[in-house]
């Protein structure tokens, strides 16, 4: 596995904490322009339903981010699915988007 960058590290180890804080299906976490990040967890209600990652989209978003520079997905997927995928490139076209296993090892880089 290759070494990751330290603020890599630290948005993955984000989403595996947000997965596992309620034990939901997905974890992820984003880190904007300006070096904040947020994390979230899969959302399933009646009247909303939201991935991991389209949810620490939102939240950049509300918050005024202005763009991503990196996204992280930890999932027992092997994929990111396209809706999550949009939901990065609506703010940044190139942010490489780590896609990690349940024990956070990064198994892909979508670019």
């Amino acid at each position: 596995m290759t070494e990751l960058h330290p603020e890599d590290a630290k948005i993955v180890t984000l989403a595996r904490s947000a997965r596992a804080r309620i034990g939901a299906a997905e974890g992820a976490a984003v880190r904007d322009t300006d070096g904040r990040t947020y994390s979230a967890c899969t959302v399933s209600l009646p009247s909303l339903r939201l991935t991991a990652l389209q949810a620490a989209v939102a939240a950049a978003a509300a918050s005024g981010a202005p763009g991503l520079e990196a996204a992280a997905v930890v999932s027992e997927s092997p994929v990111v699915d396209a809706d999550s995928l949009s939901a990065v490139r609506d703010l940044a076209a190139q942010a490489p988007v780590l896609l990690a296993n349940t024990a956070g090892e990064v198994v892909q880089t979508l670019r």
